[in-house]
């Protein structure tokens, strides 16, 4: 076989076609003097065939030795910790019941209060009910609020802790009352001694605290009596069912031992488990965490076959470091090498020359055309979305984001241009598009050295985003680091202009403006397979860019929204706008002219002085606006003289006992799963200060972010708490107080944000907090 015409294949590259497509094989055939492939086939395949077997052999043993090991650890401390959480929490609940009888004891006036009863419930929510036997005045009180919630009536309290539960002194015993009252709910029965002797405590309680390390996963964690009936478990269903697992052989090992803790292996049903218990001191009860053999070891077979591959390129490498004709394929090798790692960094500036007329020489031609081309490619995108999209970071479709918007445009750039036309004539694009570029060039350096991504230009517009591709670690950095770009970019075109010879025509001053708004927008790759542009879309991006136009009308240069206001109000200087109503918005709109860094001592520090820094006037409330601005700019107030900015954060904060609602249940985002075919139950709970009495809550679940698909709207009274059946899907969730038989909110600032609704084959409930 003539392997000097053989057609060669690179990395999925044809090189008959690639390149010049001028080039013959002919040609390509006069590069190679020698093919070094028919050198290396016989010594790689000889080598392969010896050491695969070994090698696989070898790290597939130490593979499955390690992810048992792991998975040991791993279950152990798992137990450790679900069981300390469990006995910590068990112990709170019997620490604040003791202290109340002690005082009702000590205090006999407190009893006749009737708010201390409230006070102690208010304080902890998780119990529903309290008594106590043994005394000749049977005590009980209970939990309103709790028992409506879950639709319990007292009386069937009452009875259910007339029946017998055994206890001991020093012991806290616990049965399971969730399949009487068919809801999660844990009674605990202990000895307290008593102005008149030993009394019976019986405390009913919710362990939901500890469904988050109760939770379903690789691992599965339970709680169980010295009975074995099943007290805690991920599937809620065993538990209202009053499972018993007293036959299950790691409780069997835990009852036959006798010991407080212990990892075990053992067989159940045909499967095999890696098992830790840790019974909780002073109780009756422990905790079991198990894992099965399947999911410990389901990675080895893929590790195995990352070895084969593994190896196989080690040793390809080896070879061609190894054998005679390492000093021909090194070099070569180790420039395309580096050459790649800069290209997978984003330098696409690599010059190489051929060092060799052979395979690799011709691949090293073709690397440098390739790198020339990516280095071209990369000026008409973002470099950093590319890599990124590159390595798998970037995945196709849309995904909710908590980003920060960025836009800017030049101010009387359509009058500049007709300048240009009139006084360059033919030469004038040429001369705006370096005039731009020059700009364009600082205000990019502004945005990268600030972590964010430049979207897109729009003639002399600049659209930018943080918290999209990357983040800063937070909404709020996000947000300090749009500003902060923007600040730079202030800086950046006084400079740029401080440099500009005076009256000239090809090289004019340039103003500009910058709004900047925070919001959950949808980011991904947005377009077809010809053209694909990664970009963000939703209101915020809206709001942003006609924020960005107000400039025009308040005589700013900076202006950012509310919501971005409510995340850096300690990091700069600004000066609030008249309110504004926006197109799009019912609602007027809040808006912030940003003046300085907070803790900056140089000038500008108010209003004012940065706009005799930057020569524009002052803004007059009764200033028409534009013809066609979609903007309506309220009576300017007596409190927000243009005069007086101030300090974000220095201004007067809420007082301490400003109404407030905060949601427990779970953060801004979440993702729930459930059983498969069913709705979902999504429980919603929060807690309320400081507000009227007449207050409730209103609970809005919708399909779109602006609310105009809602699909559950509860208003609730005097409860903390809502559970609400959703279908699969994705919705955003808002959560505001209001006085009774109105809907407006009695705050500015509540509780929202998206929530992903997700059903599974495996008859679980999942909650994945933000």
């Amino acid at each position: 076989m003539n392997y000097s015409v053989f057609p060669f294949r690179i990395v999925g590259i044809d090189l008959w076609n690639y390149g010049d497509a001028a080039m013959t094989k002919k040609q390509i055939k006069s590069r190679f003097f020698f093919p070094i492939g028919a050198k290396l086939v016989i010594i790689i395949s000889i080598l392969l065939l010896a050491s695969l077997g070994a090698v696989i052999s070898m790290v597939s043993a130490l593979s499955t030795q390690e992810a048992q090991r792991t998975a040991e650890e791993n279950n152990f401390i798992i137990n450790i910790r679900a069981g300390s959480q469990a006995q910590s929490s068990f112990a709170a609940v019997r620490e604040a019941v003791l202290f109340y009888m002690e005082m009702l004891e000590r205090l006999p006036a407190l009893g006749q209060d009737p708010g201390i009863e409230s006070f102690f419930f208010n304080n902890n929510q998780n119990i529903a009910a309290i008594g106590v036997m043994g005394r000749e005045d049977p005590f009980f009180i209970h939990n309103d609020q709790f028992l409506a919630l879950n639709n319990i009536p007292a009386a069937s309290v009452e009875a259910y802790f007339a029946s017998p539960h055994t206890a001991t002194r020093g012991s806290m015993r616990f049965y399971n009352a969730a399949p009487v009252f068919q809801t999660s709910l844990l009674t605990t029965v202990f000895i307290r001694p008593g102005a008149a002797g030993d009394e019976t405590v019986k405390v009913l309680f919710s362990p939901y605290d500890l469904f988050e390390s109760f939770g379903m996963g690789a691992n599965t964690s339970f709680f169980i009596n010295n009975y074995g009936s099943l007290l805690l478990h991920p599937d809620i269903f065993l538990v209202l069912g009053g499972a018993n697992f007293s036959s299950l052989p790691i409780v069997e090992i835990m009852q036959r031992e006798g010991d407080n803790n212990r990892q075990v292996s053992y067989e159940h049903e045909g499967a095999r488990y890696f098992g830790a218990y840790y019974r909780l001191a002073g109780t009756n009860a422990a905790v079991i965490t198990v894992i099965p053999h399947d999911i410990v070891f389901e990675a080895v077979m893929g590790i195995r076959r990352q070895n084969i591959f593994l190896t196989a390129a080690v040793l390809f490498v080896a070879v061609g470091f190894i054998w005679i004709f390492s000093k021909t394929i090194s070099r070569p090798v180790r420039l395309l090498a580096a050459a790649a790692l800069k290209i997978e960094e984003g330098d696409f500036t690599v010059d190489m020359e051929p060092q060799s007329r052979d395979e690799l020489g011709l691949l090293t031609e073709s690397f440098d055309k390739m790198s020339s081309a990516l280095n071209i490619f990369g000026r008409f995108t973002s470099k950093d979305i590319a890599l990124r999209a590159m390595r798998g970071e970037i995945k196709p479709g849309g995904l909710p984001k908590h980003a920060t918007i960025f836009f800017s445009d030049i101010r009387t750039f359509t009058e500049t241009t007709e300048r240009f036309t009139n006084i360059f004539g033919d030469e004038a694009p040429n001369r705006v598009v370096q005039w731009l570029n020059e700009y364009f060039s600082r205000m990019i350096g502004c945005v990268k050295e600030t972590g964010g991504i430049v979207d897109k230009f729009i003639g002399d517009a600049l659209m930018a985003h943080w918290g999209t591709v990357s983040t800063a670690g937070s909404p709020a950095e996000d947000a300090f680091f749009s500003i902060k770009a923007a600040l730079m970019m202030r800086n950046a075109v006084i400079d740029l202009n401080a440099q500009r010879p005076k009256n000239d025509p090809g090289n004019p001053a340039i103003r500009i403006g910058c709004g900047i708004n925070t919001g959950v927008v949808i980011a991904g790759q947005i377009g077809s397979e010809d053209k694909m542009q990664y970009t963000t879309i939703g209101d915020p991006v809206n709001l942003a860019s006609r924020v960005e136009k107000l400039n025009k009308i308040f005589e700013t240069d900076i202006l950012i929204t509310e919501d971005t206001w409510r995340l850096v109000r300690d990091k700069f200087i600004v000066e609030e706008m008249p309110e504004v109503t926006v197109r799009g918005k019912e609602k007027p709109v809040r808006v912030f002219a940003v003046i300085n860094f907070k803790d900056s001592t140089r000038s500008p520090q108010t209003m004012m002085q940065l706009r005799e820094i930057l020569g524009i006037n002052a803004f007059k409330a009764n200033k028409p606006a534009a013809a066609g601005d979609a903007y309506q700019v309220s009576g300017f107030r007596q409190e927000h003289k243009p005069e007086r900015a101030h300090a974000i954060g220095t201004t007067p904060a809420s007082p301490a006992n400003a109404p407030m609602i905060k949601m427990t249940s779970f953060g801004s985002s979440a993702r729930i799963q459930g059983p498969a075919g069913t709705r979902v139950p999504v429980f919603f709970s929060w807690n309320l200060s400081n507000f009227a009495p007449d207050t409730h809550v209103c609970i809005e679940v919708a399909e779109d972010q602006d609310f105009n698909s809602i699909v559950e709207d509860r208003e609730l009274a005097g409860t903390l708490s809502v559970s609400i059946p959703l279908q699969a899907g994705t919705y955003w969730w808002r959560a505001y107080p209001a006085r009774a038989g109105s809907r407006e909110p009695v705050v500015q600032s509540y509780p929202s944000g998206t929530l992903v609704v997700d059903t599974d084959a495996k008859e679980r409930i999942k909650i994945y907090k933000d």
